[in-house]
């Protein structure tokens, strides 16, 4: 079989004009290539298989979980001075797109495991690195991030959850909704408010919670549309001892460093968007090749190829725009918040535009259970809703524009 490009075409299928071939700009790395490889191997061979029946039971993909710690994919974002492999902010992207190429739900493992642990790497003391991150790169654990409450989901700084210092420990009391794998974690970086009376935004503390701290409880799993795969339970924190030396950065710097970890995964949910639409396209591809109609292929048809065409092109833009962000987010680019906001939002918005169309070229074949389509066209739709709605993603990139 010939080698394809990210989208699927043959290379060396067209006409090439002489050039030079040694011109990298623009051009993934030879190390890239084989982690994509790598990760497309688990993901179809240990992960695709197991796809549908972790929807149908709406169960935690165990099978994913195992195969991405056997791989060193579980954690790839952490360093190797705390166990782990190292991996850059592109080769975590990729890795991503990869496992949600087969299963969306897995693929928030790595997701989150980078979302939970990015605070500490960002403003971590030493000993809380060593702590936490290592046992995350062995993949003893997951790792989840407690940002969102029921009355402050945009407006995170109007959370109530509070921590009161007592002597060296501080006392937190209030709840946390929609958190991705909540109950299966064993560690949780959390915002609480450490100063109801100081100035809006800055008065939030970041902690690592741990899930056997006395007092910290789960709701019941949410009944969802898609990622039925990744559990999603509130967390309830009532009167949870947290140690003094489980802060994270300073005291009142919380909001400020949750939203500067947001910066850096909102990337990982543009990857997320562009494994599903990827997955989809191929899905659509392969059906159409082989559905026959008015006696010839679907595909031969002018207005089918048009769909396909434009489904292709918008994929391949998000893929370039998120792996643009994955840059910058690796170099810590000032341009980062707008980038990371254009990548989530424009990939994202992609990936439920190209996953209703591939539903759509199926026809009825598509809305059944019997082919992906439908659980990727529900999985899409997250994606344009959490770390941050794109509704937000606009205003941050506007804001941006307007700094001057």
């Amino acid at each position: 079989m010939r080698p394809r490009t990210a989208i699927g075409i043959p290379i060396g299928t067209m006409p090439v004009m002489s050039g030079n071939p040694d011109f990298d700009t623009y051009r993934l790395s030879e190390d890239h290539e084989a982690i994509r490889e790598a990760v497309r191997a688990v993901a179809q061979d240990k992960i695709a298989p197991w796809a549908a029946a972790v929807d149908e039971e709406a169960r935690y993909p165990q099978e994913a979980h195992d195969a991405l710690v056997a791989s060193d994919f579980f954690a790839p974002h952490v360093g190797e001075e705390y166990g782990g492999v190292g991996a850059d902010a592109l080769a975590t992207c990729i890795v991503i797109e990869e496992v949600a190429r087969a299963d969306a739900s897995a693929s928030l493992i790595p997701a989150v495991n980078k979302l939970g642990s990015m605070p500490v790497i960002l403003a971590g003391s030493e000993d809380l690195k060593t702590r936490y991150l290592t046992p995350l790169a062995a993949g003893e654990t997951t790792f989840s991030y407690g940002l969102s409450e029921r009355e402050a989901g945009s407006d995170t700084a109007a959370m109530r959850c509070r921590a009161v210092r007592d002597g060296d420990d501080w006392v937190l009391t209030g709840q946390k909704s929609w958190i991705t794998n909540a109950g299966v974690s064993q560690f949780y970086t959390v915002l609480a408010v450490t100063d109801p009376d100081g100035p809006r935004g800055n008065n939030i503390t970041a902690f690592v919670v741990e899930k056997d701290d006395p007092g910290f409880t789960f709701g019941e799993k949410e009944r969802k549309l898609g990622i039925k795969g990744s559990p999603t339970r509130e967390l309830h924190f009532d009167r949870t001892r947290i140690p003094g030396d489980r802060v994270v950065g300073t005291v009142g710097g919380g909001l400020k460093l949750a939203l500067a970890t947001l910066d850096h995964t909102r990337v990982t949910i543009g990857a997320q968007a562009v494994g599903i639409a990827q997955g989809a396209l191929d899905q659509a591809v392969a059906y159409v090749r082989e559905r026959r109609q008015f006696g010839k292929a679907v595909a031969e048809f002018q207005g089918v190829q048009f769909m396909l065409a434009d489904m292709a092109m918008e994929l391949e833009a998000a893929r370039q725009m998120v792996y643009v962000a994955a840059a910058k987010s690796e170099r810590g680019d000032a341009d980062l918040p707008f980038f990371g906001a254009a990548a989530k939002c424009f990939a994202s918005d992609v990936a439920m535009k190209v996953t209703t169309d591939a539903v759509q070229l199926l026809g009825g074949a598509g809305y059944t259970r019997d082919f992906p389509l439908e659980r990727m066209m529900r999985d899409a739709k997250i994606t344009q809703i959490y770390e941050g709605t794109n509704q937000v993603q606009r205003i941050v990139m506007a804001r941006q524009l307007l700094k001057g």
